[in-house]
């Protein structure tokens, strides 16, 4: 049986391009970049060349990027360096409800240390009123941190307002950008965003390896102690064949940025809208006009999750239930239940998020499958 694979916002596979830009560190050049000897020099410069095409794809100097283990260690690094460093300035930082766990279990760790935290509402297309925000900033608010695009409903922030209320207002702008890098256009000095969290697996990089934007006229505190790697910013022997699969997956990226956008778009309309002609009693959660190319996030009354998703899988399909239920516990997502999704669709949600591999076959294949299920669910019941 043909797997299908619509999970890309879970993982992504390594691109063949990224695999032979990595290997030949792995068994060749495989010098330690802080050497001084030409193996060494060779890996710091490959290095180099990686952290220039990461700043290339969301247009930031090369020296303004830090290399991470992925977007939670970027995320960490943001928002505990900013607080523990500012904590004379003010201990208030805003964030959201529908934040990714990186952010908000972060948040919850800070909140023990004495942090007082603001979470910002979201309309019941996911995005936050502006108004809210500005009424949110306090004279101690040191630190605003929205993400992006969601990783579960796939809609997009107003980054571009945020950036301008943040600047002027004299406060650090963070956003968790791991769904949106390599999926929609970061412009950081356009956006005015001071950091930015981005993960190497969601666009065709390993897993392991991550980077994190820091405007050069930011300090943090650093919170993993050791040698002076990453400009004593981040300590740790360099991760070099993963640094280099990173730069070549965001170089990819930004010269194919165009046609992917039209691409996933069209797959994803295709997908939604069979879906809204053949199946009823269904919710499409998350804005249609501001959402990720490849996201659709819809849910479907009175149907069990997790047995879509075995039934699903029986047929080769990959998808997630979008964090409908954490644990088993049966509870609803905190990004569903801050839209104010109904509990009889909650349960029932399916999170579909499309890669370049995907066709319209893929398309078809699923929507019938679907079809098929959703009827032989609800006929049961």
């Amino acid at each position: 049986m043909k797997m299908r694979y619509f999970d890309h916002a879970a993982t992504t596979r390594v691109k063949k391009e990224v695999l032979d830009k990595m290997f030949p560190y792995f068994v060749e050049q495989y010098g330690n970049p802080s050497s001084l000897y030409k193996l060494g020099r060779i890996a710091r410069v490959g290095v180099e060349e990686a952290r220039k095409n990461v700043a290339n794809l969301i247009n930031c100097d090369r020296n303004e990027i830090i290399f991470t283990s992925g977007g939670t260690e970027s995320d960490n690094t943001a928002l505990k360096g900013i607080m523990h460093l500012e904590k004379n300035k003010g201990k208030h930082m805003i964030t959201t409800k529908i934040e990714h766990p990186a952010i908000l279990h972060t948040c919850e760790r800070l909140e023990e240390e004495g942090y007082q935290i603001t979470y910002l509402n979201v309309n019941k297309e996911g995005i936050i009123e502006l108004e809210e925000l500005n009424n949110a900033i306090r004279k101690d608010t040191v630190l605003l941190s929205i993400m992006f695009a969601n990783n579960e409903i796939g809609s997009i922030q107003p980054i571009e307002r945020i950036g301008e209320i943040a600047n002027k207002r004299g406060i650090i702008f963070h956003t968790d950008a791991v769904q949106a890098c390599g999926n929609v256009e970061i412009d950081v000095k356009k956006m005015k965003i001071d950091m930015l969290s981005l993960s190497g697996h969601k666009i065709g990089a390993p897993k392991g390896i991550g980077a994190l934007y820091v405007n050069k006229s930011i300090e943090f505190k650093k919170f993993i102690d050791g040698g002076h790697q990453e400009r004593d910013k981040r300590a740790g022997t360099e991760n070099v064949p993963g640094m280099i699969g990173l730069g070549e997956a965001c170089k990819i990226a930004k010269e194919n940025m165009e046609e992917h956008i039209k691409q996933l778009t069209e797959l994803r309309d295709e997908y939604i809208s069979r879906i809204k002609d053949e199946i009823v009693d269904i919710q499409i959660n998350g804005s249609m006009e501001k959402r990720l190319p490849g996201n659709s996030n819809i849910s479907f009354k009175g149907v069990n999750g997790n047995e879509l998703l075995m039934k699903l899988d029986e047929r080769g399909i990959c998808a997630s239930a979008g964090s409908a239920c954490s644990s088993g516990s049966g509870s609803p997502s905190h990004v569903l239940t801050a839209i104010g999704l109904p509990s009889e669709y909650a349960e029932g949600t399916l999170r579909v998020t499309l890669g370049e591999d995907n066709t319209k076959e893929d398309i078809n294949y699923l929507v019938e499958s679907l079809t098929e299920i959703i009827k032989e669910i609800r006929t049961s019941e």
